[in-house]
């Protein structure tokens, strides 16, 4: 059976951004509606059933008697849970939405346990391990991996942050405590400096799909590709720096009371809830320090592509355009 299809209102275009997305503000609202944790309980079917309802929407085609909220709330399912590359949808520990659960529940239990070298080490091994379903999910999807160069990228981030994490362990035994506590967050800092370029080498080695203003396709470019990736790697480290520098203040603080000294048992899940406070603004805050659509001056590319551009296209093209991840 076949239902009866409306067109769209006229001037209603489902991906066009409901706010600017050249102003910071803009963006911040975008990333809000996209990374809102509760999407993660919506199940598969309504994530499927959104799907249908943008592409049908994009083909110019919606189920009568639909309303713009219901739209727009499709939309907000669709960019929560599919790739903006290639439409699949990304899995469930992945999405940026998973960020706030997923992030809170293992920087807390890092925050709590940084004293020992084997507790140290085991939730660094956990942060790094999720850091990298994270990245992978949310690479530029045009640039494919292979498994082996996933297994180096994981290895190699791991080594950095537990490099990082024990050497400086041991290193603030004798610095005063509050030092100790900002340990976890240097190691995760020097492994997101190497986990998301490791995870996206072949961005930077192939380059990345570039387009004009109206999505045509340009040619590919490494600049393009590590311009991306540097943003992603200083929004993440932006995403985890005032949980990770604030809190141990905090906590530090606190435990000097007699009644925190009483409910020891409660320090883990209080560093937990702190956790998701901050990353629950932080995440979209952080996602929303650079547009995801970035834009690349054609006298900062490759010279190469620049020329075949400039020959194609005279002096039409000022700026490249691609999706930089996130």
């Amino acid at each position: 059976t076949h239902t009866k299809m409306a067109t769209v209102s006229l001037g209603f275009n489902i991906d066009s951004p409901r706010w600017d997305q050249s102003t910071f503000m803009g963006r911040l609202k975008h990333f809000l509606n996209i990374t809102d944790p509760r999407t993660v309980l919506v199940p598969e079917e309504e994530l499927d059933r959104a799907k249908a309802l943008v592409e049908g929407c994009r083909a110019g085609l919606v189920p009568p008697g639909s309303s713009q909220e219901q739209l727009l709330y499709a939309k907000k399912l669709y960019d929560s849970a599919f790739h903006p590359d290639s439409g699949e949808k990304m899995n469930f520990v992945g999405r940026m939405s998973f960020q706030v659960p997923g992030g809170m529940a293992i920087t807390g239990c890092m925050l709590q346990f940084y004293r020992t070298v084997p507790a140290v080490v085991f939730w660094q091994w956990v942060n790094q391990s999720f850091n990298a379903f994270v990245n992978y999910t949310n690479r530029n999807a045009a640039s494919p991996i292979s498994l082996r160069q996933i297994g180096v990228a994981y290895v190699t981030a791991t080594g950095a942050a537990l490099a990082t994490a024990v050497g400086l362990n041991l290193y603030t035994k004798q610095a005063p405590p509050l030092l100790a506590r900002w340990v976890p967050f240097a190691a995760v800092a020097a492994a997101n400096c190497v986990n998301i370029p490791m995870m996206r080498q072949q961005e930077i080695i192939n380059g990345i799909t570039v387009t004009d203003e109206n999505n045509n396709e340009l040619g590919r470019s490494r600049r393009a590709a590590v311009k991306g990736i540097a943003q992603v790697v200083l929004s993440r480290i932006t995403m985890a720096a005032p949980g990770m520098i604030i809190l141990p203040i905090i906590m530090e603080r606190l435990e000097k009371f007699t009644f925190m000294q009483r409910i020891r048992v409660l320090h883990g899940p209080l560093q937990v809830l702190l956790c998701g406070g901050f990353l629950l603004f932080m995440v979209p805050a952080a996602c929303a320090l650079f547009p995801q659509r970035c834009s690349l001056a054609l006298a900062d590319l490759e010279p190469e592509l620049r020329d075949r551009i400039m020959a194609k296209h005279g002096d039409k093209v000022p700026y490249v355009y691609f999706n930089k991840g996130l």
